[in-house]
């Protein structure tokens, strides 16, 4: 959408131009601030002007609006850093798929873009260049919740690829909306690996004063240099102020806030490691070490599986409705991991019609019990399969894997009750 001839007759009056510190007035207040792109999706009669703060407002233009340019924007060639500083720092490739995180500030206008090279990246956080050579590649470039299968297939294989080329890490900047989901694929389809894979991602833009991009980058290139750990990891700050990141394991992590910059924590799990913004290493969990080991992706997923949060009053007939089509099914049922009796009937149809169907809990925290009361041992009888500590997207994804390599009942049985990936806790962790 673009602006309103208004709109377009008073910048072109005004000799204004994106970049510009602009004054406006209207309603009777006054704004100073950085004139912002016009896009797409703003209101034709708004301008968008960033703050001293960095934050952005939108201001109405009606009858008594005044705007004058109090400083012309000035061109300015940015001159990021080189890549590298020294030809014996180790290699880490950076994997893009979009999300928050994988963005820079345009200074001149004050617009937020997406980084799509290395040097893009090292312009953002600088202190890159002092860790590691860089290489980076766009796998693609989507918000994290058009992410689907095939999304996952492609990024496990330009992982592997990666992993196989001897580079010391892999991160992958992802919106953080479904980066659980990811880990959790990526652990599966890529088994073994001998080297740190950490996802990571942004609560606030890099555009923002409280943004932490800056110091999740940095911590997530920091682990994988320092750390003697491998496998898929996910990594986010541990609290709300700039103190410290905690690495999650990629089967055990969800996001738990809609916005804080702690929002992700370990379930039934403690951090596989924390590390304070200023370099330190706190290793608080075993992990498997850096090793020699060539990656063996495999990619096979049933994506014809489904994730139902169990409610009251959800009957056997609706279930059976949005089964249809499925092969695999994944319930998050309340407590102990439990549903109506109701459901017990209709799940025990579907399961004698070949379809898996997997008990979780919506608790998130604690494990599934079938043998406690009548409800889990009813399940049990119906067919059902319990999903342990399982978090609901990890039992999904897991489900997917397994479902992609076999149809032997009693195989997938076996599998989504084996701990493959670190998807079980073997005891409880406080």
């Amino acid at each position: 959408m673009t602006y309103s001839e208004r709109v377009r007759h008073l910048l072109a009056s005004s000799h204004a131009s994106e970049g510009d510190t602009v004054r406006l007035k209207a309603g009777g207040k006054e704004h100073s601030g950085i004139l912002m792109p016009h896009h797409e999706f703003s209101h034709p009669d708004v301008i968008v002007i960033k703050l001293k703060s960095g934050y952005n407002i939108g201001v109405m233009v009606d009858d008594s609006f005044e705007l004058k340019v109090e400083v012309k924007a000035q061109e300015r060639s940015p001159k990021p850093k080189a890549p590298s500083k020294g030809s014996d720092l180790p290699i880490i490739s950076f994997l893009g798929t979009g999300g928050t995180i994988a963005s820079y500030v345009d200074y001149r206008t004050g617009a937020v873009h997406p980084a799509l090279k290395a040097e893009e990246l090292v312009a953002t956080v600088p202190e890159l260049t002092e860790i590691c050579k860089m290489r980076s590649k766009v796998v693609f470039s989507i918000f994290s919740e058009n992410m689907d299968v095939a999304h996952w297939q492609e990024l496990a294989g330009a992982v592997a690829e990666e992993l196989n080329s001897g580079v010391e890490g892999v991160i992958i900047p992802h919106g953080t909306d479904t980066l659980g989901f990811t880990s959790a694929a990526l652990s599966f389809m890529l088994g073994e690996v001998p080297r740190p894979v950490v996802l990571v991602g942004a609560q606030r833009s890099s555009d923002r004063p409280s943004s932490d991009s800056y110091g999740n980058l940095l911590s997530a290139a920091r682990f994988c240099v320092n750390a003697n750990a491998a496998g898929i990891f996910v990594l986010m700050h541990g609290e709300t102020s700039d103190t410290c990141a905690h690495v999650h394991r990629g089967t055990k992590v969800r996001k738990m806030h809609a916005s804080r910059r702690d929002a992700f924590r370990s379930m039934n799990a403690v951090p596989a490691a924390i590390l304070d913004l200023n370099g330190g290493l706190e290793m608080t969990a075993q992990c498997h070490p850096k090793n020699d080991v060539k990656v063996q992706v495999d990619t096979r997923m049933e994506p014809n599986v489904g994730l139902l949060h169990f409610y009251p009053g959800l009957s056997a007939e609706a279930v059976s409705r949005f089964a249809e089509g499925l092969r695999g099914l994944v319930i998050a049922g309340t407590g102990l991991g439990h549903v109506s009796k109701d459901l017990v009937k209709g799940l025990k149809i579907l399961t004698s019609q070949g379809m898996t169907v997997v008990m979780t809990t919506q608790c998130l925290e604690g494990r599934v019990n079938l043998n406690v009361y009548d409800t889990g041992r009813d399940l049990l009888s119906a067919g059902v399969i319990s999903g342990e500590d399982m978090l609901p997207e990890t039992a999904l994804v897991k489900l997917m894997w397994v479902l992609g390599r076999t149809d032997d009942k009693d195989k997938v049985r076996e599998l989504m009750l084996t701990n493959l990936r670190g998807e079980f806790s073997e005891r409880r962790e406080l």
